[in-house]
């Protein structure tokens, strides 16, 4: 079950009742035949498992249940529109009835974006992102990466951005050892912060100097190199998971850094950085330009609940997994079991014989 999970995303549920189904039957048939003729039982289901791959699984010329197959998605406007009309349709409906038309035009938008032709859907470049409040139809594709939370500094918006990301926090390094300064007059404690904020400062100049508009952080950001980054007129966002840095990274070409500095032009991403009210949250879009850059698009799912937006986010999840089955394996049968009873009679007359 785990491996159809990670193989095709779905039909845990059949694979969980067909072999459990199987085991059974075994049963019945070593209480029949004996433990003795276990080697007899195994070759009857191989025998089976090649008649239905190789015959059964044909095409309908040749007296298979296979009725079309599927071009690449990328490979045609008209490819992607027969994708979403015989898969994502199917799929989305069957989890989330009524919306099958809204979900099927978002997942293939955001198939556009990260599809080349030729190559296989990862799911993993297609992520989702819920937010509380409006109906399904306000839900929208993004070509970029969308952060739940907004931007640290007064500038809220920066047009074809260059940015830098740092896994480290965006502050002055700790010694390693702990140590006690002594300061005996004021003038001791002024020289001190003098210091600090002198190299604080030097380190901001320098990044803005090579270019950078934004910064992006997975640590803190401390009120000191705040104050430059504002001064400097740079926007500066944090992301507390590495899992989010990672895939903004993905999303803007950038490399993430663990040295405070600044960037060389290939560590650099670029994007277009704008703040946004959504449903009464803050949320920061990096958004690429039309220009098929972008390895990752962002669903942004809006519905009155929170059970309705994990349903939608699992049913998203489904019809991602069905367009990476249709990439590798564009055969098409009969639902609602059709092809499944087929089989079973095929077999069933094989065995007779």
């Amino acid at each position: 079950v785990q491996q159809q999970e990670t193989e095709c995303g779905d039909g845990t549920n059949l694979a969980l009742m067909f072999a459990g189904e199987l085991l059974t039957r075994t049963l019945d048939l070593m209480k029949t035949m004996g433990w003795r003729h276990k080697t007899d039982i195994l070759e009857g289901y191989h025998l089976a498992s090649t008649k239905l791959l190789d015959e059964l699984l044909a095409d309908s010329s040749s007296g298979g249940c296979v009725v079309g197959t599927l071009k690449h998605p990328a490979s045609s406007p008209e490819a992607l529109k027969e994708l979403q009309e015989k898969v994502l349709k199917p799929v989305l409906g069957s989890k989330q009835y009524g919306t099958e038309d809204v979900l099927s035009d978002l997942v293939g938008q955001a198939c556009q974006i990260v599809l080349k032709e030729g190559s296989m859907l990862q799911p993993e470049s297609i992520r989702t992102v819920k937010i509380l409040g409006g109906s399904v139809s306000q839900s929208a594709c993004v070509q970029g990466f969308v952060a739940q939370r907004g931007v640290e500094t007064t500038k809220t918006h920066c047009e074809k951005a260059k940015i830098a990301v740092y896994a480290s926090g965006v502050e002055a390094s700790a010694t390693e050892a702990k140590g006690t300064v002594l300061m005996k007059t004021a003038d001791d404690l002024k020289n001190y912060n003098r210091t600090e904020e002198a190299k604080m400062e030097e380190i901001i100049q320098g990044i803005a100097e090579s270019g950078v508009q934004v910064i992006v952080t997975g640590g803190t950001i401390s009120d000191m190199a705040l104050h430059f980054i504002e001064k400097y007129g740079l926007m500066a966002l944090k992301l507390s998971s590495k899992w989010e840095l990672r895939r903004l990274c993905q999303a803007t070409s950038a490399t993430a850094l663990v040295r405070l500095g600044a960037p060389t032009p290939e560590e650099m991403g670029c994007a277009t950085v704008t703040q946004k009210s959504v449903g009464g949250r803050t949320v920061t879009v990096f958004e690429n330009d039309v220009d098929g850059s972008s390895k990752i698009a962002t669903l942004v799912l809006r519905a009155s609940t929170s059970s309705v937006l994990n349903d939608l986010e699992r049913a998203v999840e489904d019809g991602v997994h069905a367009v990476q089955m249709a990439c590798k394996d564009g055969r098409v049968v009969y639902g609602g079991g059709a092809c499944e009873m087929e089989c079973a009679v095929k077999l069933d007359q094989l065995a007779d014989q």
